[in-house]
């Protein structure tokens, strides 16, 4: 089942996520170059010089995805590229991705000295398990387990299962915010 940056739109659309204008500000932004590189940041923004960066966040979280996506899955990385052009958005939430994000990378760096990246997919899955992310409930502001699970795995289950693709692996033909057409309502349950 073939993933594409159209499945990660209607995912976006189906959560709420405003991802078709994100994604047409972040491209009109990179036409203008990086004249204006961080010079709107106010002083009383938080400090963010530790966390990753769009790329590397991108990265790891393609890297995760070919591990917690079921097999049969391909079109990864441009679909979870196009789901974070709506999430990757100077919010809260965005900045929770890049702090779970960056504790992954940590393990991954201190367990087997190597970034997420350069791991293979059985390593990477290894890190997600040492750190406890299979077992922990998801919660936001928990602990590095809970919060990897929250918006790192989950953040990825919930792109693939709201787009209209991977609905059907788990047998939703229409998910929420995504039309089926009138055959889809004219049919009896299965």
């Amino acid at each position: 089942m073939e993933l594409t940056r159209r499945d990660a739109a209607a995912a976006l659309a189906a959560i709420g996520a405003t991802g078709g204008v994100a994604l047409g500000v972040r491209r009109a932004g990179d036409a203008r170059g990086d004249r204006e590189s961080g010079s709107e940041s106010g002083d009383d923004d938080p400090p963010t010089d530790d966390l990753p960066d769009d790329a590397a966040v991108r990265e790891a979280m393609r890297s995760v995805a070919a591990v917690v996506y079921p097999g049969g899955v391909s079109g990864i990385d441009g679909f979870v590229d196009g789901f974070l052009d709506g999430r990757l958005d100077g919010s809260a939430h965005d900045e929770g991705i890049r702090s779970a994000v960056a504790d992954v990378e940590a393990a991954s760096r201190s367990w087997y000295d190597a970034p997420l990246v350069d791991l293979p997919a059985a390593d990477r899955e290894a890190v997600l398990r040492e750190l406890g992310v299979d077992t922990a409930e998801e919660n936001p502001h928990g602990t590095t387990a809970e919060r990897v699970r929250y918006y790192v795995v989950n953040e990825l289950l919930l792109a693939l299962y709201a787009s209209p693709t991977g609905g059907e692996l788990v047998g939703i033909e229409n998910p929420q915010g995504y039309a089926g057409g009138a055959a889809s309502y004219t049919r009896g349950p299965p």
